[in-house]
């Protein structure tokens, strides 16, 4: 994907730096729009501290599955921690396969029917663009992550990020019809006590 992502003039850092930052965790709250000022649902918002994050196994409050029913992928864009076993159950009457010619992934699963369920592993950070062989219509993402501190943007546009201690991250956030180059925004970002607000607008195509 190519073209410019806009920034809202709208985008204001609103992080608190404090003199003496506190130890209390932080919150950073993040909307994401596009250029008419409409809100994004489900782009993936990323922290993550600079020289990467060293605090061990990452788990986040929701399944590590990406079920397929009516005929879609469900959820259509699903965040996991980097080593996740991803679960991909059929819920349909009618048998589907699950394949990916993703950099970060590269794998095919034979056709199975409903009520059966395969997995796969996804032990490299990045985009994983996935799709059924006989379904073209199709088409679901994995975005694998490397940062406890990641989530999707709700019907509003906004996910709220929590725990991360003071310092230093880089933000990234991402969506397939973003127009940048692997649809995703990076920028560099201060993180003080309290709570700070992010507002980003994308360019959509």
């Amino acid at each position: 994907m190519r073209g410019p992502i806009l920034i809202s003039t709208a985008f204001a850092l609103a992080v608190p730096l404090a003199a003496s930052w506190a130890a209390a965790p932080a919150v950073v709250q993040v909307q994401v729009v596009d250029e008419r000022g409409l809100p994004v649902r489900d782009a993936v918002v990323e922290l993550t501290p600079n020289g990467g994050w060293r605090g061990g196994a990452i788990r986040f409050g929701w399944k590590s599955a990406m079920a397929q029913k009516g005929v879609a992928f469900v959820p259509g864009t699903l965040v996991v921690a980097k080593g996740t076993a991803v679960a991909f159950p059929n819920l349909d009457s009618v048998r589907h396969s699950v394949y990916s010619f993703s950099k970060a992934a590269r794998f095919e699963i034979d056709l199975y029917g409903r009520d059966q369920t395969r997995s796969q592993n996804f032990p490299i950070a990045g985009t994983v663009a996935v799709g059924c062989n006989i379904h073209d219509q199709m088409r679901g993402y994995i975005r694998v992550v490397d940062t406890p501190f990641a989530g999707k943007t709700d019907q509003n546009g906004i996910v709220r990020l929590t725990g991360m201690a003071a310092g230093g991250y880089q933000l990234t956030v991402w969506h397939p019809r973003a127009r940048t180059p692997g649809g995703e925004l990076k920028r560099a970002l201060a993180v003080g006590a309290g709570q700070g607000n992010q507002k980003i607008a994308l360019k959509l195509k």
